[in-house]
């Protein structure tokens, strides 16, 4: 057998790229381990030294990984049975103990993000979105309102960063006398890498000054991993948990569904079911939301990001992928630690391109805690309602949870018995809206939006008290122009433009 020259030139070729990836890794190794060096405490370097443990392990996977991580051709519909409609998960009912499922349970939030993007300083949790309360008032109001009403001890588990963990251990001191245990841990803190050296860009372990853009928290699906670090995970299994409940702090629809827990308490143990993700039907505003696929042999979440360009329309379409993923996870404790004892969770690498504020163009190498969902055995999706889904991103979504759409009750939204129709107004604030101090100055009381379609804001616009909106209602004042809507106006099926000044007399 003869090898031809393209052969040879492709045999030296991959032997060049394995030389020029074990010298990229023996310099990562290099960099990491003097910037631990300069750590004096040393309780934080074991910290920082477990950290990197996990970073060298996903640095090294990026190497490997060349192009996307799906063979689109491999691709299929989930099998029927491998998602269930909510609503025969439902039919089941509950046992009379249900108490007893709910000691075996504990809630996971997501806890590591700020609330930057809503133009607010510190966690997103502390923002308020309803009466006064934050999103961590309210997780605690349901969680405490769930053991008091069943007898239970169900704990609260944060997931902090080491952008938020500092301000959110203060605020816990004023939940110390509600029944509800909470802990916490953090998640880990990854170097940030120049795009071009492929190298940290810290300088040390400081997390202010010149390296206050140095570090990131994984993504979500670093949970794995910290909660196994923290010796949390063990604690939790030693006491009897058998289940986590994870969702991001900012889906005011993740509350405790006793029916997807009964349902995971009642299979037989040789069919245990490690790990629930509930999706729900996709529409135009969630494109982008990953989706669940089968793949070769098993569920898999497939991520906007992992898409080839060529099939991202395809990806989109509401037609071929129906369901999207929530976030909402329900996922094995003893599962877990074994599949970390093993070090077999092989979640796929999600590449994060920033550019930070001088133009340095860094990459972050992320995980999403879905992702896991192929390790686990006997995992399936559960299709639930939208109103498990309402997540607050923005100021638009603000204004829906904060509006009479919802009533509030220990904790958790409900969609207003007196709205005719189950689906929530799309509503589109624009960027005067965007800082939540700044929408809060324009409405001097949320309007009544209860038969509310459509509504579209845009530029200089304030609204007085107790304004209604109807139908569909578009306000847009251009560039100069203010539009005052005065108190007590009624708007149905209204397009509202050019100037309108009311000012006091």
């Amino acid at each position: 057998m003869s090898l031809s020259v393209t052969d040879l030139t492709r045999g030296a070729m991959t032997e060049f790229q394995e030389k020029l990836r074990q010298q990229h890794e023996e310099l990562m190794h290099r960099e990491l381990e003097t910037l631990v060096s300069t750590e004096t405490d040393k309780n934080e370097a074991e910290i920082s030294r477990k950290d990197f443990d996990g970073f060298k392990k996903l640095f090294h996977r990026f190497l490997q990984v060349k192009g996307p991580s799906v063979d689109w051709v491999k691709i299929n519909r989930p099998p029927e049975d491998s998602i269930q409609p909510y609503d025969k998960i439902k039919s089941k009912g509950l046992p009379a103990d249900i108490s007893a499922s709910l000691n075996k349970l504990a809630v996971v939030k997501l806890n590591g993000g700020l609330g930057t993007s809503m133009g607010c300083k510190g966690p997103k949790s502390l923002i308020s979105v309803r009466n006064e309360n934050t999103f961590l008032d309210l997780t605690v109001q349901q969680i405490e309102h769930l053991n008091k009403t069943y007898n239970a001890d169900v704990p609260l588990v944060l997931m902090n960063s080491f952008n938020t963990n500092e301000d959110t251990k203060k605020i816990l001191q004023k939940y110390k006398h509600h029944r509800v245990n909470i802990h916490t841990f953090n998640q880990s803190r990854y170097p940030r890498i120049n795009k071009e050296s492929l190298l940290p860009i810290a300088k040390n372990m400081g997390t202010s000054g010149e390296n206050s853009e140095a570090w990131y928290p994984p993504g979500h699906g670093d949970i794995y991993t910290s909660f196994n670090n923290s010796g949390l995970l063990d604690k939790l299994i030693a006491e009897g948990k058998e289940y986590i409940f994870v969702s991001n702090i900012d889906n005011l629809g993740a509350t405790v569904d006793l029916f997807i827990l009964h349902h995971l308490m009642s299979q037989p143990a040789e069919r245990r079911c490690e790990f629930i993700m509930e999706v729900t039907d996709k529409t135009r505003a969630d494109v982008k939301g990953g989706t669940l696929i089968q793949y070769e042999d098993h569920l898999r979440l497939l991520e906007i990001a992992q898409v080839p360009k060529a099939h991202v329309d395809e990806f989109k379409s509401v037609t071929k992928f129906k369901i999207f993923n929530t976030n909402n996870l329900w996922i094995s404790l003893p599962a877990i630690k074994r599949l970390q004892e093993k070090n077999s969770m092989d979640l796929e690498i999600i590449v994060n391109p920033k550019t930070l504020d001088g133009g340095l163009n860094v990459i972050q190498l992320e995980t999403a805690v879905g992702a896991a969902i192929k390790s686990f055995n006997n995992a399936m999706g559960v299709n639930v309602p939208r109103s498990r889904f309402l997540p607050v991103k923005t100021s638009s979504d603000l204004l829906l949870v904060m509006s009479n759409l919802y009533s509030m009750d220990a904790g958790s939204l409900t969609m207003s018995k007196k709205r005719e129709f189950p689906t929530t107004p799309h509503v589109k604030l624009g960027s005067s809206f965007t800082k939540v101090q700044d929408y809060l100055r324009r409405f001097e009381s949320i309007p009544d939006m209860l038969e509310l379609d459509h509504l579209t804001v845009s530029g200089d616009v304030t609204f007085g008290k107790n304004v209604s909106l109807k139908g569909t209602v578009i306000i847009i004042a251009n560039h100069g122009d203010r539009i005052d809507i005065p108190a007590g106006a009624m708007l149905e099926n209204k397009i509202v433009s050019g100037n309108l000044r009311i000012l006091d007399h």
